[in-house]
């Protein structure tokens, strides 16, 4: 059975001429023609070379890996019952969906609350998060949940200003932060700024806490997406040089005359920009935590990727440490940017394996009684019984699910209903609903009543995309939970699940559905035989 697809993607924009002959190993058509164009990633390849690395077209998509893995979350079933309710009264006229609690107190001193477990965790500075973040941050604020500004959103502002080599003031993060905090409701949710080894250089964390108020930063180890620092296009020379100047690695050289040359004449379109990878030791983490706290940082989070397991280990280890509040462990095959498309697909730990071995980890340490964090699980998740089966899995100390691509593409899609609202062009698919934001968002209603006239109008409709989107998370999850008889998040447990198959089994130490409540069966029998 092969797991990928090679050579050919609506990601790299390649498809196959023989598309229903295709060699599985290499990808490549059974009969390659001389003469033929190249439509495969090979033959595009041999025109536009590194170019076909990443997917296409930038700025205005996302992707995440195209493979399946051996075993994923829908490996994995819910497991209901009939009996009690933990939680709440087990009387049928109280244990009802809508009375399920979702919210969620993190932090080292609980402070942290959220209406609803989960996160975005990071969206930095890519075009298809700066065109959508004003849906993204407002949407999230008013649902009462996380926000993660992510890597290089200073560095790539060309009108922020630095000093020494710091920065002292902004317009993008501003902007960012202000949109957010400014439609918080009753002190739920919360923004966050992320940093990496570039971000740290530039002072951005420490600019953040002291002149825009922010009480969450996070430290970057990386993403599941890839393995190396987050990288963009740039299709104008003179923000390039600008980049290459704040000490990015920008390529190909745009100070170089030839370059500059070649670039003016349309041989390439686009610079790439490259962060850095970081070094990770124990001591530099230590000081950099200690840095944070100086700043006034209130609460520190720590963003790992999928990395090999030892790598793992440490984040866990220094998370305990040094008292991180907030650990997320993101599992191979996402992606929000533009990670070199080989790279998404076929680096890391995959989601399963990964989460599995960070319950592992965290439950060594807090059976030895030592300190453990908030976790958070990314790596795919999209919907109620994803996200279900994730807090299921890492229960009791996943507190969050990281998601990305999926806020985002509510975010989007409210947008794009909003623009052919106003220009009188609603999509067939769409119009069924009406022709009005009131008849065609189902929360419009609730919002414009919580909100008020005037500030309901002054909503962009991608916030009301995202907020409609999660509102559907929210009772799909309550519904889930509610079968379970879960009707607080603290009562969650691995206990809620069942393989459906050995091999998920095997990996992840949760219960085959042959043997689930074997020995309460026998006991229920016995009292029929007796």
């Amino acid at each position: 059975m092969t797991l990928s697809k090679v050579n050919s993607s609506a990601a790299t924009l390649t498809k196959n001429r023989t598309e229903d002959s295709i060699i599985p190993v290499s990808g490549m058509c059974v009969t390659c023609v001389d003469g033929c164009v190249g439509m495969c990633e090979i033959g595009k390849s041999a025109y536009r070379g590194h170019e076909v690395i990443y997917p296409q077209p930038f700025g205005v998509i996302t992707t995440a890996a195209d493979k399946s893995y051996p075993v994923d979350y829908s490996h994995f079933n819910i497991m209901g019952t009939a009996v009690g309710a933990h939680g709440i009264e087990a009387d049928s006229d109280k244990a009802i969906f809508p009375s399920v609690s979702l919210e969620v107190k993190f932090g080292h001193d609980q402070g942290i609350k959220f209406r609803y477990p989960w996160i975005i965790p990071g969206i930095g500075s890519t075009n298809i998060a700066k065109n959508n973040w004003e849906g993204i941050a407002i949407g999230s604020a008013l649902a009462g949940t996380g926000l993660t500004i992510g890597e290089n959103v200073v560095g790539m502002d060309m009108e922020a200003t630095f000093k020494d080599g710091h920065v002292v003031d902004t317009v993008d993060l501003k902007k960012r932060v202000k949109l957010y905090m400014d439609n918080m409701r009753d002190g739920y949710g919360a923004i966050i700024v992320q940093a990496n080894v570039e971000d740290t250089r530039l002072g951005t964390q420490e600019y953040a806490i002291e002149k825009l108020g922010v009480q969450i930063v996070e430290m970057k180890w990386g993403q599941g997406a890839k393995d190396i620092g987050g990288e963009v296009k740039i299709n104008n020379l003179k923000k390039a040089q600008i980049l290459h100047e704040r000490g990015y690695i920008v390529l190909p050289n745009p100070t170089d005359p030839n370059v500059i040359k070649a670039f003016e004449r349309g041989s390439f379109k686009e610079f790439e920009r490259h962060s850095r990878v970081g070094m990770v030791s124990e001591e530099s983490f230590a000081q950099r935590v200690e840095e944070l706290r100086k700043a006034g940082a209130k609460y520190i989070f720590l963003k790992t990727g999928a990395y090999r397991p030892a790598d793992l280990a440490r984040a866990v280890a220094y998370s305990s440490k040094y008292k991180i509040d907030l650990l997320t462990i993101d599992g191979a095959g996402g992606g929000t940017g533009m990670s070199p498309w080989r790279m998404m697909n076929e680096w890391g730990v995959p989601p399963v394996e990964l989460h599995t071995m960070a319950y592992n980890y965290t439950k060594k340490l807090h059976e030895a009684g030592k300190y453990v964090p908030a976790l958070a699980f990314a790596g795919g998740f999209t919907f109620e019984d994803q996200i279900f089966k994730g807090l299921s899995m890492g229960a009791p100390f996943v507190k969050l699910i990281g998601m990305a691509r999926a806020p985002i593409a509510a975010a989007m899609v409210g947008k794009t209903i909003g623009r052919t609202i106003k220009e009188g062009q609603i999509p067939v698919y769409v119009e069924r609903f009406g022709n009005t934001i009131d008849q065609i968002f189902v929360t419009a209603n609730d919002l414009r009543h919580e909100l008020g006239e005037e500030a309901f109008n002054n909503l962009p409709t991608g916030a009301i995309g995202l907020y409609t989107y999660y509102e559907r998370l929210a009772q799909g999850l309550r519904q889930l939970m509610t079968g379970a008889r879960k009707f607080n998040l603290n009562y969650m447990s691995r206990n809620d699940l069942a393989c459906l198959t050995p091999e998920a089994s095997k990996i992840s130490g949760i219960t085959y559905i042959m043997d689930v409540d074997r020995q309460e069966v026998e006991q229920e029998l016995n009292v029929a035989l007796k």
